[in-house]
């Protein structure tokens, strides 16, 4: 019998020490207050505190988890983190590891809501920039490490390359991220049969299948009984639950993919002005942890009922509990597929295909959207010099990076 609280057995024969729901909300909470940059970023900014630091899992099955959530609907990075939380600790570490991640920027874009968290003038352009500066350097060295342990020879490069086109060249398209890893795998299932199986720990999961299946079923329910009862009810709260749980549903890949359908839901029908949307939008970016605490802005100043703390609450809950119900639904089938020889194949094209996602990502919208001018580039470049060479802590970098973005906007002046 496995117990309910097992965890990442990291090679064979030898189980890790199962941790506490205490040591989890500490470590997730030190994540919340400085992972800048969004999911791609949030990802790096794991792999170097779990893969590399602590060894809570290894680089093959991390890679596999990160295939997993950026497939599934809801926020990847949080759902991630969510997981390692659960085989670390079990349900209660699993909790621990989402409020340690998402309480910080939750209650800043709360304040934020009230009026007391704006940024304006040169230092804090320079500031915000500078964080944003911190993010290139951290996804930088997430695709140079995963694509060294993940890409090592030519077919998996090839695999990796052509993902990343499909992003770049389809990057409007909201199938192309999911086109591009289903793709990947296809392609491993081809190109990389014949390899020795991969030599990745083996995965506890502490979820049973019962509880997966109970999940899904969940997971639908909700997705379709929601509007059934709004119209039913014609409830304010069930309104704005269900416009939440719909958003979070339908997105995949989380982070900025869930603005146009936020917009949709709470601009559109009037519950919100333009100019308040956006302003919240520029606030979250401003902020470390997931992009969907977002929702706690927006419900804290929407016109309707609930609003204030109770409708943030409200939000948070909406927009997160789908991608944990199926993500709850996917995880205990998921260590037994990728056992599988032939499972090992299509995850090897995946695993390829994911770090071709972060590739592009990198380019656009890190890149594109960061590296303004050549002083962005030397702030951007050392910071990655200090993550790789030197492996300074991400706070370091987050730290530096930031007091180079706001000297940089005060030299201009």
């Amino acid at each position: 019998m496995k117990s309910p609280n097992s965890s990442v057995d990291l090679s064979a024969g030898r189980q890790s020490r199962p941790g506490s729901p205490l040591e989890v909300l500490l470590i997730f909470l030190k994540l919340g207050l400085t992972c800048f940059g969004g999911p791609i970023a949030h990802i790096g900014y794991f792999r170097e505190e779990f893969v590399v630091r602590r060894k809570w899992i290894d680089e093959h099955a991390y890679a596999d988890l990160v295939g997993l959530c950026q497939f599934l609907p809801g926020p990847a990075s949080s759902q991630v983190g969510f997981s390692i939380g659960l085989m670390r600790a079990g349900y209660l570490g699993a909790l621990a590891a989402w409020t340690g991640f998402t309480l910080p920027s939750a209650a800043a874009l709360i304040l934020f809501a009230y009026g007391a968290g704006a940024l304006s003038g040169p230092v804090g352009a320079g500031l915000l920039h500078g964080l944003k500066l911190t993010a290139v350097a951290i996804v930088a060295q997430a695709v140079w490490g995963m694509a060294r342990s993940l890409c090592p020879d030519r077919e998996r490069a090839s695999i990796a390359v052509v993902a990343a086109l499909i992003i770049i060249l389809f990057s409007t398209a909201s199938v192309a991220q999911i086109g591009a890893i289903v793709l990947g795998g296809l392609a491993g299932l081809w190109l990389c049969r014949s390899e020795a199986p991969a030599a990745s720990g083996h995965v506890e999961i502490p979820v049973s299948r019962t509880v997966g299946l109970i999940a899904l079923a969940m997971f639908f329910v909700l997705l379709a009984g929601l509007p059934v009862l709004r119209g039913l009810t014609q409830s304010t709260d069930v309104a704005l639950f269900d416009a939440f749980y719909r958003s979070g549903a339908l997105v995949f890949g989380g982070g900025h993919v869930v603005l146009p359908l936020l917009r949709e839901a709470f601009v559109a029908p009037g519950w919100l002005s333009d100019d308040a949307f956006l302003a919240g939008y520029g606030a979250a970016q401003a902020v470390p942890g997931p992009l969907f605490t977002f929702a706690a802005y927006l419900g804290a100043v929407v016109a309707i009922e609930p609003h204030g703390i109770a409708g943030a609450a409200l939000g948070l809950a909406g927009i997160f509990l789908p991608g944990i119900l199926v993500l709850l639904g996917a995880l205990p089938f998921w260590d037994t597929f990728r056992q599988r020889a032939g499972a090992q194949a299509v995850m090897r094209g995946i695993n390829a295909a994911v770090v071709g996602v972060l590739g592009a990502a990198f380019y656009d919208p890190v890149w594109t959207t960061t590296v303004r001018a050549p002083a962005d580039f030397g702030v951007a470049l050392v910071g990655f010099v200090l993550l790789t060479v030197w492996r300074a802590p991400p706070l370091v970098v987050v730290a530096f990076s930031a007091a180079a973005g706001t000297a940089l906007a005060l030299a201009r002046l």
